[in-house]
């Protein structure tokens, strides 16, 4: 690539949306823009980069291994942007306190990592972050006592209060490295007890598959969850960009598993024009996830 070439960063933050959303017909409708400009926004990337930044993969789209690379380099250039914006005054002044839920998947990897990012460009706000299940979230959320709850699946639709779909993540059979189902016996299948997304998708893929399987292990807690699979107690679902490092995915295809969809990951809301701490880390989640 050529030297002394400056990135648009607006096109960069248009890339950055699109793989976020998994659509850039999606992020053409978050951004205000049509998908004319967006695919030539998308366009000028390339020719600035000189590299082919997306391949075609059925009908969609495909980061190809220099569009990983660059997306890496466009989140940390998007991020030292907007932190200095905000230090000069774009945000800084921003004050007051915001009340957040979200599942455990999310408390435990991405959470600290948020809530650091925005302190950093909104230090006058305080925030209060509660872990839990979509449920028991959405209760919370409307008795008063959160401002905004990051929720799995369908929980919530159609109740009082926005909410906005963040995207699908792909879901996954994941267990314990060597884990195998035993001929002749029913799946042991480890999940939360009902109402939970995750343990109606695995049932729902395993009954349309004809595939027994029986409940041999409930916790109230994630860490609960991942216990038992480590133990080789049987396998879970879960979104797989949430298994832990010492845990794999087993390959539908190759194991006896049923293929699995993906699970919606939407942020509900109490006020459709909530105060300005609750707006400015709604719209920075809607961006980071």
């Amino acid at each position: 690539m050529a030297r002394n070439i400056n990135l648009d960063m607006d096109v960069l933050r248009t890339f950055v949306t699109g793989v976020s959303q998994g659509s850039f017909a999606k992020a053409a409708e978050q951004l205000g823009r049509s998908p004319s400009a967006i695919s030539l926004q998308l366009r000028k990337l390339e020719e600035q980069t000189g590299q082919v930044l997306l391949a075609r993969q059925g009908r969609g789209l495909t980061l190809t291994e220099e569009g990983e690379l660059l997306l890496s380099y466009a989140r940390r250039i998007l991020d030292l942007n907007d932190e200095a914006v905000f230090a000069l005054g774009g945000g800084e002044g921003v004050e007051g306190w915001l009340r957040v839920g979200m599942p455990e998947d999310f408390a435990e990897r991405s959470l600290p990592g948020l809530l650091g990012r925005f302190a950093a460009r909104h230090p006058k706000v305080r925030i209060e972050a509660r872990a839990d299940r979509s449920g028991p979230l959405l209760a919370i959320l409307g008795r008063g006592d959160l401002d905004l709850a990051l929720t799995w699946g369908n929980a919530g639709d159609g109740e009082a209060g926005p909410c906005q779909m963040l995207g699908e993540r792909p879901l996954g059979w994941i267990g314990a490295p060597g884990f195998a189902l035993k001929a002749g016996e029913p799946l042991p299948l480890i999940a939360f007890d009902a109402p939970c997304a995750f343990r109606s998708a695995a049932i729902a893929a395993l009954d349309a598959a004809g595939i027994s399987w029986r409940h041999v292990f409930a916790s109230p807690s994630l860490a609960g969850i991942w216990a038992a699979v480590r133990a080789g107690l049987g396998v879970t679902v879960r979104a797989t960009e949430s298994k832990p490092d010492d845990l794999v995915v087993l390959a539908a295809d190759t194991s006896g598993f049923p293929p699995l969809g993906a699970m919606a990951l939407k942020l509900h809301g109490r006020d459709a024009a909530p105060p300005p701490p609750v707006a400015l880390f709604r719209d920075f989640m809607i961006e980071a996830l």
